[in-house]
């Protein structure tokens, strides 16, 4: 779904009564079978809650990172006939419709599924299962804004106002996942018509472009370094959170916070699917079970920050404090952004890179 939210991840022991795979009985004697999951570069799940899940289903989970979500599943496609692995996860709803009209995946039905709200539920076939969700915010510096007693940009059009100039930095949508992602909030607002008037207004008053996640956050952004130049950055909503986490001297409260007005976030969904062709279809279909489990969901934010589709996971209160959820965030339809996307891209590229 993205570039790497933080640099390093840690790996909250699962229970007895997580209810994961406990109608399967490990075989008596047999030999052991492996189960391969092909997963983004961002992908961390807590040590223990796998070993569980090996114990119960006397099997041996393989990890294969494949890239960010777009590489994922174009090795995915080129690898159709003869599939890297059985499980898929981590491809993303600004992908779904090339991972579903290729016949890539199969469907399955998980129990879970009952407790994940209809709108992250974008294949009724249930061949992509949704396993978490996040925004791509704009963070901002709150101290910047306080030392220069400038207010917070409360819309897009807030951006293209004077004294905003320069402050902003994104990442290129070629080449980064929250770059596109910010792209496609703007096209959800401005129509495919419209959006490039407002990108060419936002490049006049200043907008800095950097090819990547990293170089945005640990450069440009004001607040991470505390010597980039841009009090504003193109990251994610989970950001703020993660600031506190990792936080070279203990902090209670992110030096950051995003900008949630209307449509200024873009929301990405990340699904996990079983690939046509596995000849494990029984244990794929456990392993999603684990996957939409209350334990690995509630795992998953402090690993991934993401924020788990089960609705059923209580949040970490580091996420409870310190993220803005927005209300209304960006979205576009399946379908039309991949009949578009490259098109947007290029002509996004003329635009503001030529």
């Amino acid at each position: 779904m993205r570039t790497t939210v933080v640099i390093m991840m840690i790996f909250s022991m699962i229970g007895s009564a997580c209810g994961i795979g406990t109608s399967t009985t490990p075989s008596q004697g047999g030999t052991q079978q492996n189960l391969r999951v092909l997963v983004h570069d961002s992908f961390a799940i807590n040590a223990s809650l796998v070993e569980e899940f090996e114990k119960i289903q006397d099997v041996k989970l393989e990890f294969i990172k494949a890239g960010d979500a777009g590489t994922l599943l174009n090795k995915a496609l080129l690898t159709k006939d003869n599939p890297l692995a059985d499980v898929i996860y981590g491809f993303d709803n600004t992908f779904l419709s090339r991972a579903l009209e290729n016949d890539l995946l199969v469907g399955y039905t998980p129990v879970a599924l009952a407790d994940i709200p209809v709108q992250y539920q974008m294949d009724k076939s249930n061949r992509a299962i949704p396993v978490d969700f996040g925004d791509v915010c704009i963070n901002y510096d709150k101290a910047y804004f306080l030392d220069h007693k400038l207010a917070i940009p409360q819309t897009l059009e807030d951006l293209l106002k004077p004294e905003y100039n320069r402050l902003l930095v994104m990442e290129n949508p070629t080449t980064s996942s929250p770059g596109l992602a910010f792209l496609l909030a703007t096209i959800a607002n401005y129509g495919a018509e419209n959006y490039l008037d407002y990108w060419v207004k936002l490049k006049a008053n200043g907008l800095v472009v950097v090819n990547d996640w990293e170089t945005a956050y640990y450069t440009n952004f004001s607040a991470s370094s505390g010597k980039g130049p841009q009090p504003m950055v193109v990251s994610y909503g989970t950001s703020p959170a993660a600031e506190v986490v990792y936080a070279s001297t203990p902090i209670d409260t992110s030096p950051t916070a995003s900008l949630t007005g209307y449509g200024m976030c873009f929301r990405q969904v990340e699904f996990i699917g079983i690939l046509n062709g596995t000849k494990n279809r029984v244990l794929a279909e456990k392993f999603i079970d684990f996957m939409l489990s209350v334990p690995v969901q509630e795992d998953i934010p402090l690993q991934m920050f993401v924020f788990p589709a089960n609705s059923k996971a209580t949040l970490p209160e580091v996420f409870v404090k310190n993220i803005q959820i927005p209300e209304k965030p960006a979205t576009l339809g399946t379908e039309m952004i991949n009949q578009n996307r490259e098109k947007w891209l290029a002509d996004w590229t003329t635009a503001i890179l030529r």
